[in-house]
Parts: C-alpha cells; structure tokens; sequence
C-alpha cells in the first residue's frame, strides 16, 4: 500500500467517516491482496526483518510472475527464490532491470528503500568450498538486497586450515558470521573456537556418498562442540541471511 493511500485512509478515519474496524478491513486487504491462488503479504516488511520472499518451487510460471509483479508494484521490491534458469529467464523478460543469479536460484527487481545504520556491523559469508557456493549466493545476495555490509570469504575449509588462518583477522571485523560446510562440516565448529561473535551454520548438499545430501553435515553441526552455534536447515541461504538480519536490526 502506498504511503498516499495510507494517509488517505487515516485521514477519512480521523473525521470519523469510517469505523475504525472497517479501516482495518481495507488496510488488511491492501496489505495482503488476494490473487485468488495467493494472497501476497506486501505488509511483511513492516512487521518482519525480511519483506515477503517469493518461494518458486511449487508455483507454475503464471503464478510467480502475477505474485511478482504485485509485489514490486506495491513495494518496489521483489524477490524470488529457488528460481530454475527458465524461470530466471521468464522473469528478466518481464522485469529487464531486475537481476537473477544461476548459482543462486535467485531474482531480484526493485530495491529495498530504507537506508541502513551504517554503525549496525556487517555479516561474514563463508564457504567451506567452492562446491558450497549456491547456498552461500542465496545468502549473500538476499544480504546486499537488504543493504547489510556483506563481506564474502570463500573455499578456506578445513582441510587446508591455513587457509583460515590466513583471512582470520578480516572475519573477525564482521559483527555475524554464517558459515556454510558439506561433507563433515568441521568448519562452523573451528570458526566458532576463533571467533567471538554469532555463528549461524549452515549445512549444504555437498559430498559423496555417506554425505546423505547434507544430512551428515547437518547432524555434524548440530553436534558441534563449539557452544552456542546456530544451526540452519540444509542449504537454506535465505534462512541464514534472515537469521543475521535478526541479529543486527532485530531490536530496531
């Protein structure tokens, strides 16, 4: 709903031409249009850290791209996740100033418009190894859209530990730390020895066999003997940006 129609409305309110239970009405109904297959929460921004996040798996082409132009009509800003590449393409032809990431499954058009605290600290990203990057896209990109200072730290698993060492005092610097690890994940558990502040882990899909999709990692994380580590569901970059966007702007 725009801020006219907003001030539209409170003004007919404060003249008491209108009760304040059918305002109500009409604001719930400009802040969750309903589309008949999909009632869009253009409101989520006000009350939530991150606005409505558009989920693709499961939605036809139709569906996402009328979820997507309500969206950004309404808010100047969409986002689209778990996106296949025909999808990407369907949505840059419809939206040719928005941008859409392979690697992640992502599509963006618009931009957030609240100007961000530049003393709120930022966020490391980190990959374990290059194979981990399309959940570390989802998260960083999901981050850049919401104007978090986010600082990407790539391939410095553990099995080269010298790699750690070396970008160690540059992660330090970051207020919050998400660290994404497949096969046995050791990552998050030794960053969390080193590091002092939040650590939200995530396992990804990556490794052979035994790695059961992510499960090993998983569980490997939720056994980290590094206290206090917070532990995301398997390759969900949306959720650890979210997590980190709590942190910094939870108590705003």
């Amino acid at each position: 709903m725009k801020n006219s129609s907003i001030e539209a409305l409170l003004a007919v309110l404060s003249k008491g031409d209108i009760s304040p239970f059918d305002a109500l009405k009409m604001l719930n109904s400009h802040l969750t249009p309903d589309l008949g297959f999909a009632r869009v929460d253009t409101g989520r921004g006000v009350t939530a850290v991150l606005p409505e996040v558009i989920l693709a798996e499961g939605k036809n082409t139709e569906e996402v791209l009328k979820i997507t132009e309500n969206l950004f009509g309404r808010t100047g800003l969409a986002i689209v996740s778990r996106a296949s590449e025909d999808l990407g393409r369907a949505l840059l032809d419809s939206f040719p100033e928005g941008r859409y990431s392979d690697r992640g499954r992502l599509f963006v058009t618009g931009e957030y418009r609240i100007t961000s605290d530049s003393a709120e600290g930022s966020v490391a990203v980190v990959s374990a190894g290059t194979s981990d990057l399309h959940a570390v896209e989802e998260a960083a990109i999901i981050l850049e859209t919401m104007k978090v200072d986010t600082r990407r730290f790539c391939d410095i698993g553990v099995a080269g530990v010298h790699r750690l060492a070396e970008v160690l005092p540059s992660l330090r610097e970051s207020s919050v730390c998400i660290v994404f690890a497949g096969m046995d994940a050791a990552l998050p558990t030794v960053i969390g020895g080193l590091y002092r502040g939040p650590v939200i882990a995530v396992p990804t899909s990556t490794g052979y066999g035994t790695a059961f999709g992510g499960v090993t990692a998983l569980l490997s994380m939720l056994n980290s003997c590094s206290p206090g580590i917070c532990v995301l569901n398997i390759d969900n970059g949306l959720g650890a940006a979210t997590a980190a966007l709590r942190i910094l702007r939870g108590t705003e």
